[in-house]
């Protein structure tokens, strides 16, 4: 293996079509609630719009040689972006000050996750998120049936909030200490 780490900017992000579209398909294959919810779901239905209402966005590729294998996408974004048409993500009134920050998108190819990828992309993103003073609060939503998300995520220190959607999707939140 291989290994880098590259930052993409937002001008370049449709590199992760492809990375992002195939964590859509796993979340599809691992979800037991309303799984048919993910066929609309793609590149150009979650990173793009998620990019294009945040005001700061952190995304990086993991890669094999050329291949890339792995990606983070983070954002800090206007807290009223997560009540929209679709769901409202938790309650603004517990949001202290007008700014979120999201772990939003993160996926590693099974044969590449056990090596350190994940955690190194996570606390990528945290030390990125971290240097906003105003952001107090972090989510992290993980579909249903994704168990190994949930339990790395918990093991990073988040704590389960809530589930939205009838069990869709599990919210998790950490506040800035």
């Amino acid at each position: 293996m291989n290994l880098t780490y590259e930052i993409v900017s937002d001008n370049d992000i449709a590199v992760c079509r492809d990375i992002c579209n195939e964590l859509m398909g796993f979340q599809k294959s691992k979800a037991t609630i309303t799984p048919e919810l993910f066929d609309g779901m793609n590149f150009e239905t979650r990173l793009v719009p998620s990019l294009e209402k945040a005001i700061h966005n952190y995304t990086v590729i993991v890669k094999d040689g050329d291949r890339i294998v792995g990606y983070v996408y983070s954002n800090v974004s206007p807290k009223e972006a997560y009540s929209n048409e679709f769901a409202t993500f938790f309650d603004l009134s517990s949001v202290s000050g007008d700014l979120v920050g999201c772990l939003s998108q993160f996926y590693i190819k099974e044969e590449y996750r056990q090596y350190g990828i994940g955690s190194k992309l996570f606390h990528m993103s945290m030390d990125w998120l971290n240097q906003f003073e105003e952001v107090k609060d972090y989510f992290i939503f993980v579909s249903n049936g994704n168990e190994n998300a949930l339990d790395f995520y918990k093991r990073k220190g988040f704590i389960v909030s809530h589930d939205i959607l009838d069990g869709f999707i599990t919210v998790l939140r950490k506040s800035k200490s």
